[in-house]
């Protein structure tokens, strides 16, 4: 049975000034996506970011300290990013390493 037998899509509808649909379709392209499908992931995405900014996150006086503990520690470097910060810019003449 095809996938689409059971699908429940509704359909969504707006007005774009040609300025916009041609920079929506531009980026589209650039993708190798539809016009459709890049609007919904675009649409999708920015959906989930503001419910994450605005989700509240509720722990124990237990959690939180040790949320807290973890955040005060000193980091542990780490050696990939550490040789690559050390590498000169590539703009640069590679005189001014550090």
């Amino acid at each position: 049975m095809p996938v689409t037998a059971n699908r429940k899509d509704h359909p969504l509808s707006m007005r774009l000034p040609d300025a916009d649909l041609a920079l929506i379709d531009r980026a589209a392209n650039l993708r190798g996506r539809s016009r459709t499908d890049f609007v919904r992931e675009a649409a999708v995405r920015a959906a989930e970011d503001v419910l994450m900014e605005t989700g509240l996150v509720r722990m124990s006086q237990e959690g939180f300290a040790a949320f807290m503990a973890v955040l005060s520690a000193p980091a542990d470097p780490v050696p990939a990013m550490v040789e690559v910060l050390r590498r000169p810019a590539p703009w640069s003449d590679g005189d001014d390493r550090n």
